[in-house]
């Protein structure tokens, strides 16, 4: 959760200081899109992990496992791979 709060912020400081907006042509249409979506997803991410630290208080919460932790693990797994494919296509490929 510490980690995605920090991608978050730093995704802010990087969007405070580009010298181009979301309508200064396709490429900062493009980048603001699916960066800003990526970070909708990291959002999610620390939500859902926030969720599942809250129900572990719970005694015996996960006593007979939970779906949740593996579907909430799943996702940032898909997270991080998509911000691969996006680092690629963004930031070395562009």
């Amino acid at each position: 959760m510490a980690m995605g709060g920090y991608f978050l912020y730093g995704q802010a400081i990087e969007w405070r200081g580009l010298p181009f907006g979301f309508t200064s042509g396709l490429f900062g249409g493009m980048f603001y899109l699916l960066t800003g979506f990526h970070g909708l997803h990291v959002l999610t991410g620390i939500l859902l992990q926030g969720l599942m630290l809250t129900r572990s208080f719970i005694p015996g919460n996960y006593d007979n496992g939970s779906f949740g932790v593996e579907a909430t693990s799943l996702f940032w797994h898909f997270v991080d791979v998509i911000w691969i494919v996006l680092f690629v296509l963004i930031y070395v490929w562009q």
